[in-house]
């Protein structure tokens, strides 16, 4: 796989913007209440009652966790989806990427992004929890290894599968097809706005597709059992079924709009920063007067 480290920079950078929507969205997720029942009405009151009863920093616990993830994460998003698509191309029999090819590739590449990031998601989720036992990453990390095992970091692969092949192909799927919808840029300032917008749509049009699969992974990874305790939430598919018939289909949205406002532009970030440095790697590479070869997904 191609040069790893536009992928790492760029998802540091999303992280550290956009953090603090994802543990709204993880508080939001947990919460099993729907209406009067739901210690959060929405981002607004979450948001609110985090910094009024537990102070700003709660804001960034466990951040520690997502930025280890984050570097491995999108560095194989990108480096995975670049190569599914020689892949492909050559298994295909064709010169140029389509969309079928990159939903296909999109996919690929979020399967593989899977076994990356399972642990550190498992971590996270747990220290976000308002109710969390764990004081911080580390601790969680060992506590969860004493008290469940080596293997108990992969708890909810399924449903993380699940959760990153379905936002990968839309997220790339979307990206080239808006591009071919989009004035071809003449200038850089022209190219980092296409790949902002396509960024947003396809991080969006992802998270649409996507948030269920997220509920059910971040309840299955709260999930600590009690000797003899049966676990309420474990195959994705019923978990699904559950979540809908004891609270409804906006259940299955639950954390939509937090996810959604990091994730739409935080897509535009991601890939902006991930061509932007793609570029200056290959310029250091190559050298200015070597014709460099096209960034993946331009």
């Amino acid at each position: 796989m191609s040069e790893p480290k536009p992928g790492a920079v760029a998802g540091v950078s999303e992280i550290l913007v956009m953090y603090p929507l994802d543990v709204v969205k993880t508080r939001i997720q947990l919460q099993v209440g729907t209406g009067a029942q739901a210690e959060y009405s929405g981002v607004v009151d979450c948001f609110t009652k985090i910094i009024k009863n537990e102070g700003p920093s709660r804001l960034y616990k466990g951040i520690t966790a997502p930025i280890l993830m984050e570097a491995p994460k999108r560095a194989t998003k990108f480096a995975a989806n670049d190569e599914f698509s020689k892949i492909y191309k050559t298994a295909f029999g064709v010169d140029k990427l389509n969309q079928p090819l990159s939903i296909l590739s999109g996919a690929s590449a979020g399967a593989v992004e899977s076994f990356v990031v399972v642990p550190f998601e498992l971590i996270k989720i747990r220290v976000q929890d308002k109710n969390s036992p764990y004081k911080s990453v580390p601790d969680a990390f060992a506590k969860t290894l004493k008290n469940e095992g080596i293997l108990a970091f992969y708890n909810g692969l399924e449903a993380t599968l699940w959760r990153h092949i379905v936002w990968n192909a839309g997220y790339f799927g979307s990206i080239f097809q808006i591009r071919t919808l989009l004035p071809k840029p003449e200038t850089n300032t022209q190219k980092t706005v296409n790949d902002l917008i396509a960024g947003a749509i396809g991080g969006t049009f992802g998270t649409i597709l996507n948030t269920p699969f997220d509920v059910v992974k971040s309840r299955i990874q709260n999930t600590v059992l009690k000797p003899g305790e049966v676990r309420k939430y474990n195959w994705t598919l019923p978990s699904l079924a559950l979540i809908y018939k004891e609270e409804g289909f906006a259940a299955l949205y639950k954390g939509f709009l937090p996810k959604v406002l990091r994730l739409g532009p935080g897509g535009g970030i991601l890939l902006v920063v991930f061509t932007t440095t793609m570029d200056f790697f290959r310029g250091i590479h190559y050298g200015k007067e070597e014709k460099k070869p096209e960034t993946p997904l331009k």
